[in-house]
């Protein structure tokens, strides 16, 4: 379908969510959660609602309902604006399972600017379930719920390593367009992250009736600060392929429940290493890319892998290349990590899900580098102990 020098006949692509430079969100606008004298309950902290106030927002007022008011001027845009409040009990397991996976189609005219390489579209491989319990498989993995204008919406993502809190990361790692709208509109609103959801799983029958404690075993927890890059703010589009190279993000996490002061590693015992600089695409053996597809045949309960040596996918000739394997998970999948070999000859996080044609076959996720090592390093760097 894709030929080395452009398209060879129309395809639809679809941003598989849902269904820059270094852009920082406001540490001090957004709504840090504090263990209490470690008495195991949540507050913000004055100043933190000073901030929130300069925004006009009032947090009972918002916990009670005024976030679902996504009047144009009141839809945060720019970085430094990210507000996210804990509202607690929000993300209950009928919620989370109702959450969907918006359609983002574009047409061939959307890639008709395809000028760099673009290798033979990959064979399509079948998605595998991953065996439960999902933590004993794949204990970084998990889902991120937020709410967009059009409902509750849900991504997939991966607990990273932290280098300035090395063995107690709170940082997960997502698509950007989990977190933001890009240049039609601002940020998502209650984002939380559920490591090794429905961890033993259970069938959506059952999980009609599950308790929070078998949906979210680890707990659920706060962006409490999200970063994405500047050329999605300023690039990333309702349809797939736009600022696609640079759709990656960076949340920090804080639980909704005390916890004791453990991390999210500490709580899940595991979180992976990104490379920055990992082997070029043709020195790429395997890559395995892991999420909660949602959109049909999927139902979005269910975590799955694929694996496959990957491709080439470039969209605009001026930006970077995307890594491409063959895959048949859809929409909710997006933000999943990708997992390979790193240049340090240990699995690491070298990609996520960002995009796929509408039919499924294929995913492509942005080659990570220095674009994404500064937002990484930015919010480390911001929550340094």
């Amino acid at each position: 379908m894709l030929a080395a020098v452009g398209l060879a006949t129309a395809l639809s692509l679809t941003a598989t969510a849902c269904d820059s430079g270094d852009a920082t969100a406001n540490a001090e606008a957004s709504a840090s959660a504090q263990d209490n004298g470690g008495d195991g309950k949540i507050q913000i902290p004055d100043d933190i609602k000073d901030k929130l106030k300069e925004h006009g927002i009032d947090l009972d007022k918002w916990r009670g309902g005024a976030w679902k008011n996504w009047d144009k001027d009141d839809w945060l845009r720019e970085a430094e604006d990210y507000v996210n409040p804990i509202i607690k009990d929000l993300w209950d397991p009928d919620r989370m399972r109702d959450a969907e996976e918006p359609e983002k189609e574009v047409d061939e005219n959307d890639l008709a600017g395809d000028q760099g390489v673009t290798d033979p579209t990959p064979e399509s491989i079948d998605a595998e379930a991953v065996s439960t319990k999902y933590h004993d498989n794949a204990p970084e993995a998990g889902k991120v719920f937020f709410d967009a204008p059009e409902g509750t919406m849900v991504c997939s993502a991966t607990v990273v390593q932290d280098p300035a809190n090395p063995g107690k990361s709170n940082l997960v790692w997502t698509a950007g367009h989990c977190v933001h709208a890009g240049k039609s509109g601002g940020w998502y609103r209650n984002i939380a992250f559920v490591p090794s959801y429905n961890d033993s799983g259970l069938s959506a029958s059952e999980l009609q009736t599950a308790t929070k404690e078998e949906v979210a075993p680890y707990g659920v927890w706060w962006g409490d600060w999200a970063q994405t890059s500047d050329q999605w703010i300023e690039q990333g589009g309702q349809t797939g392929g736009d600022g696609a190279p640079y759709d990656f993000a960076v949340i920090h996490v804080t639980p909704e429940e005390g916890n004791g002061g453990k991390s999210l590693e500490e709580m899940v015992g595991s979180a992976l290493p990104v490379d920055f600089n990992a082997p070029a695409v043709p020195q790429v053996e395997s890559i395995t890319a892991t999420g909660y597809p949602a959109g049909a045949p999927y139902d979005g309960e269910t975590m799955y892998q694929c694996t496959d040596k990957p491709g080439r996918l470039s969209m605009v000739e001026s930006d970077p290349t995307m890594y491409r394997i063959g895959c048949t998970m859809t929409g909710g999948s997006s933000g999943g990590g990708w997992v390979a070999t790193g240049s340090n000859g240990e699995p690491s996080l070298v990609s996520n899900t960002s995009i796929g044609p509408v039919s499924a076959g294929w995913l492509a996720g942005p080659r990570l580098g220095k674009e994404a090592q500064g937002v990484y390093e930015a919010v480390s760097e911001k929550f340094a102990q």
